[in-house]
């Protein structure tokens, strides 16, 4: 193929000649498409003479009814059997007592047409997103030995009436147009005219390949039918642009074969393509078994040995392999109006491989427990949806440094741990420059209570703002006393209720927080005369009266975020709050990905399966939330079509699967109970651990179906399509 277009491309440069194109089909194909048509009956009688007339439609290009279709089309059809354009659904038109008498496809409406562009009354910003709800019937036969009157505008107004539920099934979403050409020279429309098809014009004569402008093609009839009453509006509204466009996104994906991992990691640059797909392939393996090591998830002893050698390979490093996701994260941080990024760090506990080379302490003690540290910045929305990494930073630490800390003060920053919180906010700082509609706040814990953090942002025009819970007791400037003592005379602002989450034994609760803010100007450390003062605001939410057994919750909040009013004040603890979900996410590492029980001999292979782990991770826990989020949404758009008709078919037992995919949200329930979920009414939605679990056993079911659906029963898989759905 990519010689194909290599010589089209020099014959349009004028530097070769090539001959015109035969269209001629492999005489062995040919044979094998007219052995399954058979000889054909002639058929003259009446509409209620050929009994029920029915449409039967073509899930498999595999199956013998679409070889039926293609030899139809070849043997009588003037343009033959295609290819169709983009998405597509094919119909053979069926008579309970001559059997086949017809067939016809619907496939990618014309890009541009003139006259249909007109009717419709589209900008070019909706006619992009909206084309995709424009079907084109792009084939429509009766057998020539088929004479009987009606028949023709009888199978149309049949398509009409399921193509909306058969194009839903496939695709996610029901078109809302129906356009047709009528070739002028050939025939007169009679049978969309009876079918009240509504005639627009002719169009000039020109195809997708004149590129010339020639106008060498056939004049046609132009005919479309709206399938709403609706259509004009949906097609024109503007508002609806970015539904249409994940229904697209929805569609491309099922079509293209794309998955989760080409959008996470389809931008790698390893220098070599196969080191790239293989990482791909990796990242599916880990996903489909988490809590599997290597080998389990691999699967099989070569691809096995290739994940060990990509580990091992010195292009494969974290920073190469998460630069893509970066990417993908920051494509969808540009659609949010606001974006919390959280930074925390966590230690990864290798003490049962002590012989991994490159570990460091990471306990307390020098010979203690060994690791690695890793720092990563999480993005959520205001919601808790993560959205994506956007920094990583991991080492281990130097046995003979240890005791660093107690000469911390004659130390740089930059050669302290303390680091780790500006390098990732200057990184964050590069996003907010490329997406100025967003605005992005950076939230850390005590331990982010860096004075050099709050000088960085001072020092960054139009970056991040900075959100971070107060450690140290602040003295302030003129004569304010420290932070605590300033904040605890002010009066009462008011009481909000914070949902604490459950921690270990303990359950989920809620806390009444009586709320004070003021603004603060933080005098200088008075061993670091060169950083100056700096002027923020302050929170400080107190829990009065805990429930039996909870100690009394109390935050101070520091941020450079402006708090003048009390719905400020709430917002800015709303902000905080959402920063366990990163707690969250590094559960999710440790227990569902099993990181920690990596055995790969040194530092250099662990970071590299890690930063695998780590969008592995980030999909199980985005997975999790988009089901609470958007729970109406196809379950699609993030399983496979032979995933989710496993699980079904699991979990009601049943092998053929319902004309529609479930939901995002049920199709997520029913992986959590795979893991243990039972779905009580007091049980509220699923979280990541039953969810990881679920993803690990609905692996195996899913290859099971596939294959034995492949080997018994093909029609229950849809059909691969030959181009994506946005194509023509």
């Amino acid at each position: 193929m990519s010689c194909r277009v290599a010589l089209l491309k020099l014959h349009r440069q004028g530097h070769i000649v090539l001959p015109p194109p035969a269209g001629t089909i492999p005489p062995a194909k040919q044979r094998a498409w007219e052995d399954c048509l058979g000889p054909q009956e002639p058929v003259h009688c009446k509409l209620k003479e050929l009994g029920e007339v029915r449409l039967e439609l073509i899930k498999s290009r595999y199956s013998k009814a679409s070889r039926i279709w293609n030899a139809t089309m070849q043997r009588y059809h003037y343009l033959g059997a295609g290819p169709l354009c983009g998405a597509q659904q094919r119909y053979l038109i069926m008579s309970s007592c001559y059997g086949l008498v017809g067939a016809m496809s619907f496939s990618a409406a014309s890009w541009h047409i003139s006259a249909r562009d007109r009717w419709i009354g589209w900008s070019e910003a909706a006619r992009r997103a909206h084309l995709p709800l424009v079907v084109n019937n792009s084939r429509f036969l009766i057998r020539p030995d088929v004479v009987v009157p009606h028949l023709a505008s009888h199978a149309l107004s049949l398509a009409r009436r399921r193509l909306g539920r058969d194009w839903r099934e496939r695709y996610g979403y029901e078109p809302v147009l129906l356009e047709t050409y009528v070739a002028c020279e050939r025939y007169k429309g009679t049978s969309y005219r009876a079918d009240n098809w509504r005639y627009l014009g002719r169009t000039q004569g020109r195809g997708r390949q004149d590129r010339l402008h020639q106008n060498a093609g056939t004049v046609k009839d132009l005919y479309v039918f709206p399938l709403r009453k609706d259509s004009l509006d949906i097609l024109c509204n503007e508002s609806s642009i970015e539904k249409v466009r994940e229904h697209k996104a929805i569609a491309a994906m099922d079509e293209a074969g794309q998955s989760w991992v080409e959008e996470e990691l389809g931008k790698v640059d390893l220098g070599d393509k196969r080191l790239e797909q293989r990482l791909k392939t990796v990242a599916d393996d880990f996903l489909a078994r988490p809590q599997a090591n290597v080998p389990e998830a691999c699967g099989t002893r070569a691809k096995t040995k290739a994940a060990y050698r990509l580990f091992d390979h010195k292009a494969v490093t974290m920073e190469a392999v998460v630069q893509s996701h970066y990417r993908a994260t920051e494509d969808r941080i540009a659609r949010e109006a606001l974006v919390l990024a959280v930074q925390d760090t966590t230690e990864l506990n290798y003490s049962t491989h002590r012989q991994t080379e490159g570990l460091g302490p990471v306990g307390t003690t020098a010979d203690g427990a060994v690791g690695l540290l890793l720092h990563d910045t999480m993005t959520f929305t205001p919601h808790g949806v993560p959205l994506g990494l956007l920094d990583l930073q991991c080492w281990a630490r130097d046995g003979k440094e240890f005791g660093k800390r107690a000469r911390r003060h004659e130390l740089p920053i930059e050669q302290k741990e303390s680091w780790k919180w500006l390098s990732s906010y200057q990184a964050v700082a590069k996003v907010q420059q490329r997406c100025p509609q967003t605005t992005i706040v950076c939230v850390g814990d005590r331990e982010s209570d860096v004075y050099e953090l709050f000088v960085q942002a001072r020092e960054t025009p139009g970056g991040p703002k900075v959100l971070v819970r107060a450690r140290h007791d602040r003295l302030l400037t003129e004569g304010q006393g420290h932070l605590w003592a300033m904040l605890s005379q002010k009066p009462l602002d008011g009481i909000n209720e914070v949902l604490i989450p459950r921690r270990g034994s303990r359950p989920a609760r809620r806390a009444q927080l009586e709320v004070r803010f003021s603004k603060i100007t933080l005098n200088r450390p008075s061993k670091k005369p060169g950083l100056g003062e700096v002027t923020l605001w302050a929170v400080l939410a107190q829990e009065q009266e805990a429930a039996d057994g909870h100690e009394p919750l109390e935050w101070m909040l520091l941020t450079t975020s402006e708090v003048t009013t009390p719905d400020n004040a709430s917002t800015a603890l709303q902000w905080y709050s959402c920063r366990w979900g990163i707690e969250v996410y590094h559960r999710t590492l440790k227990s569902g990905c099993k990181i920690e029980q990596r055995q790969l001999g040194n530092a250099q292979r662990i970071e590299a399966c890690l930063a695998i782990d780590l969008v592995v991770a980030w999909r199980i826990y985005y997975l999790t939330k988009m089901g609470r989020e958007t729970p109406n949404v196809p379950c699609t758009v993030f399983f496979e079509d032979y995933e989710w008709k496993a699980l079904v078919a699991h979990i009601t037992q049943n092998p053929v699967p319902p004309p529609e995919p479930p939901t995002l949200r049920e199709a997520v329930r029913m992986v959590a109970s795979l893991g243990g979920f039972l779905g009580r009414k007091g049980d509220g939605e699923p979280g990541t651990k039953t969810t990881w679990i679920g993803l690990q056993r609905l692996d195996d079911l899913a290859a099971m179906y596939k294959f034995m659906a492949l080997t018994l029963a093909p029609h229950l898989l849809s059909p691969t399509v030959s181009s994506k759905s946005g194509y023509g």
